[in-house]
């Protein structure tokens, strides 16, 4: 049986099943359409659900799966929660998919 040398490295496949996991996430249209809503602008719930045309709870629901991924930070202002994106996060994803992509460029 072939193996291929990125499964080998432990700490690499580690990497792979959270990538796999964040690719879940933002695979989601809703998620990601939230996440091109918030672009590099802090907002709140009220005005990510009527800028998308989502229900609140539908929204509220996206946001919590994101923000507990990481995805998201959120910073409380009275009553309201603002939320934003958390570019280390993008970075570090964007990073691993790079480097996989790269292997078949290579190859080309």
């Amino acid at each position: 049986m072939i193996k291929a040398k990125c499964c080998d490295n432990k700490l690499l496949s580690a990497k792979y099943v959270e990538l796999a996991k964040f690719m879940r996430i933002l695979g989601e249209e809703n998620r990601l359409r939230i996440l091109c809503f918030l672009g590099s602008k802090e907002r709140c719930v009220c005005e990510i659900n009527k800028g998308l045309g989502l229900p609140q709870n539908l929204t509220s629901s996206h946001l919590k799966v994101m923000r507990e991924f990481g995805i998201l930070q959120t910073r409380k202002e009275w009553k309201r929660n603002y939320y934003s994106i958390d570019i280390k996060v993008l970075k570090k994803y964007n990073s691993l998919l790079t480097k996989i992509f790269k292997n078949y460029e290579k190859r080309n």
